[in-house]
């Protein structure tokens, strides 16, 4: 039989050395009995799952030491392709060792990883990412049945990208601090829609809740309108946000202060802000020629103080830091 065909049709090349040996000799496949568990004096856990979009499924087993929570021993049983095998042997070599809440913190980007040749090489094609994040889950739930707790309460976060668990929250997070516009960028800087590419839009292998394309338009919608309305009350220094304070007194030091500065070889840089009920105290950075020039904390001081009460707000107060 080709190699090709021994990988369900994918190239052999697209698979690292690592995923090969393991898909032929897993060193940790197999199960454990009670009486095994309770020879090594731990309590066994057992915990099933399947991948509907795929038909693989795992069996997972741990022995945990009661007092510590220690996984004391891991095996798997995997039905499906030899990626869920691979994947699953790393997944179990991984767990022994740790506690059940440092296993639960395993990630399927973790176990990817540790399948590479090469750190800068995936180790499997995109559309076997799935395999690794069914490790993923069936970790979440051994760890539920230990806990006795609801799966669903290990999750803190939305899960919009399963390939490379990458959450709602740090989505539009990146989107917002980097100014994004578009998937792609998403993509270079989470590895959200990198694999599978289903969270990408509707019409993938998986329907999803949450899709990138979706998620841009809606945070890019929300930018603008905040940037409307920071516009509007740009000239009333007092209403707006913490952000918007931050910018105009930076746009305050570009365009009236630092071409004063320039002139003799300095410069100067805001470092943080910190508003009290009567006073706002702007903490600032010289360089260059100021940095250590005696005037810098009187007569250069009193001249962007003057600027930034005169422009800003009276309440300023400048710190040099």
């Amino acid at each position: 039989m080709a190699k090709k065909d021994l990988l369900g049709g994918s190239l052999w090349s697209e698979y690292s050395q690592e995923v090969n040996r393991r898909m032929a000799d897993p060193k940790h496949r197999g199960d454990i009995t009670e009486v095994q568990a309770l020879k090594m004096g731990g309590k066994l856990i057992v915990a099933d799952y399947g991948a509907e979009s795929c038909g693989d499924a795992v069996r997972l087993y741990w022995v945990i030491d009661p007092t510590t929570h220690r996984i004391l021993d891991c095996r798997f049983k995997s039905f499906g392709c030899g990626t869920a095998i691979a994947s699953s042997d790393v997944m179990a070599e991984l767990c022994i060792g740790k506690t059940v809440d440092e296993a639960i913190k395993i990630t399927n980007i973790d176990v990817e990883m540790a399948l590479r040749d090469d750190p800068e090489i995936p180790a499997v094609p995109p559309q076997k990412m799935h395999c690794s994040v069914m490790a993923y889950d069936v970790i979440k739930r051994a760890a539920a049945i230990y806990k006795q707790v609801d799966e669903a309460s290990l999750e803190e976060e939305v899960i919009v990208c399963e390939c490379a668990r990458v959450s709602l929250g740090t989505i539009e997070e990146v989107i917002r601090i980097n100014n994004l516009k578009t998937v792609e960028a998403i993509t270079d800087y989470t590895k959200a829609g990198a694999f599978c590419k289903s969270c990408i839009q509707p019409g993938g292998h998986e329907k999803r809740e949450h899709y990138l394309v979706d998620i841009l338009k809606r945070v890019r919608a929300e930018m603008d309108a905040e940037q409307i309305k920071e516009q509007a009350s740009a000239t009333d220094f007092k209403a707006m946000s913490l952000v918007g304070k931050i910018k105009a007194i930076d746009e305050a030091l570009t365009a009236h202060v630092k071409p004063m500065l320039a002139r003799d070889g300095g410069s100067v840089e805001l470092v943080d802000i910190k508003e009290g009920d009567n006073e706002i105290l702007v903490f600032i950075q010289y360089s260059g020629a100021c940095a250590g020039c005696a005037s810098s904390n009187t007569g250069t001081l009193q001249a962007i103080l003057g600027i930034l009460r005169e422009k800003l707000d009276e309440r300023i107060m400048v710190v040099p830091v």
